[in-house]
């Protein structure tokens, strides 16, 4: 059978390419029509609610999205009868998600809250993103339910359609949150089978997307909430890495090879291992994109800078960029959290990764993420596909490499003061 994969996209307001550039459909389009076409059921895992204009002591008039997306949820648990179910992290008083407590009180959907300290010492968050409408239908991607995600912050996901074989997968990936936020629940030993996942890494679904041949598997973390067989996050991120013969884009809000969440910092430089090692053993080039904002932590270059280093050593190249979402107003500069590329995705000329996680040890090691791995590479070789995902994906990196809101490391300095309002 033939499914459709579509790379959907937020692009923060005011924010443009050049004429001709690659654009996909936006967050907000595909969540809509996701929501509208629901018959039976919308299941969402997610990390925190902020999707109207009085969930921040700022509105903005961009607040108009999630307004509508909260608006079509509303309708479509309360006056369609569709049943909704929303596993998301522990509310705090950061973060209250007053959103879900208001569709939970009007009968609209059921919410359960996970409590990661109650599995980790260190503690921990549910920061997946994910959507499975009536058994058939996902999206997987950065966004968070939260306004500015759908026209302030630069986000990538996937909605994969009509695909009851990925989507009963990531079913299976919710029904582990939905479990695990229950409140007397303990990690099972040993996992129910209907948790457990015939498909991973080492034998992936052969589906056909968008007519093109295609393996995919998802991934999980923590290790702890991956049931047998499950493929664990880093090890599909390693997996992909490993496997590329040309050349590695990854773009991630933030890169460090430490911990930066428990009591103490823990050197953890996995990742960053393997992209040195496809780099001078393979001759790999690698290109990673990461993000610059205010909330950047300070220390950021200097990792960055580390991996660049080897760049010429041994024939590697590797290069390291920052990218700068500016805020072209003061209005635009006022909204908390927002102006910022989001991104969480990494395409090789083998494979297309798209997560949830940002690139530290923590979001691995004791924190709820999840990724989608697709391998259309035989397509490829065959030369009877010319849009695969991952063609489409190192197209659209290249599109934010090349853009004027990227800049090298060594030019942060020009980077800071070069949309100051």
């Amino acid at each position: 059978m033939c499914f459709r994969l579509t790379l959907v996209e937020s692009i923060p307001e005011n924010l443009t390419y050049p004429s001709g550039s690659i654009l996909h459909p936006s967050t907000y389009t595909s969540w809509r029509d996701l929501i509208q076409g629901a018959n039976e059921s919308i299941d969402i895992a997610s990390f925190y609610w902020t999707m109207r204009s009085d969930d921040l002591n700022v509105t903005d008039p961009s607040d108009w999205q999630g307004e509508a997306i909260f608006d079509h949820l509303l309708q479509a648990g309360k006056e369609r009868g569709v049943k909704i179910r929303i596993a998301q992290n522990l509310p705090s008083p950061s973060e209250p998600n007053k959103d879900t407590e208001l569709l939970h009180s009007v009968g609209a959907a059921e919410v359960r809250s996970l409590n990661f300290s109650r599995y980790f010492e260190q503690g921990g968050i549910l920061h997946t993103k994910l959507w499975i409408i009536d058994g058939i239908h996902v999206y997987i991607g950065s966004a968070n339910m939260d306004w500015r995600s759908l026209t302030q912050v630069k986000e990538m996901g996937a909605v994969v359609s009509h695909c009851p074989c990925i989507a009963q997968d990531v079913l299976k990936l919710f029904e582990v949150y939905w479990l695990l936020a229950e409140p007397d629940a303990v990690i099972p030993s040993p996992w129910p089978l209907k948790y457990r996942t015939t498909h991973s890494m080492d034998a992936p679904f052969r589906v056909a997307f968008n007519d093109i041949p295609a393996e995919v598997f998802l991934s999980s973390s923590p290790p702890p909430f991956c049931p047998p067989q499950r493929t664990s996050d880093i090890d599909a991120i390693l997996h992909v890495i490993s496997r590329a013969q040309h050349f590695v884009y990854v773009a991630v809000m933030d890169y460090f090879p430490i911990t930066l969440y428990g009591k103490s910092t823990k050197f953890w430089p996995v990742i960053d291992d393997a992209l040195r090692k496809a780099a001078v053993e393979r001759g790999v080039r690698v290109r990673l994109l990461a993000s610059w904002w205010s909330h950047s932590r300070r220390d950021l270059p200097k990792y960055l800078k580390s991996l660049e280093a080897l760049d010429g050593a041994a024939g590697a190249s590797i290069e390291v960029r920052l990218f700068h979402v500016p805020a072209y107003s003061k209005a635009q500069a006022n909204i908390p959290y927002a102006r910022v590329n989001h991104n969480k995705y990494m395409v090789t000329d083998n494979a297309a990764y798209i997560g949830t996680s940002n690139w530290s040890a923590d979001y691995f090691i004791s924190t709820g993420g999840v990724g989608l791995i697709i391998n259309q590479t035989e397509a490829i070789l065959q030369q009877n596909a010319t849009r695969t995902t991952q063609q489409q994906l190192a197209e659209t990196f290249e599109r934010d490499w090349d853009s004027s809101y990227a800049l090298p490391v060594k030019d942060l300095p020009l980077l800071q003061s070069k949309h100051r309002l």
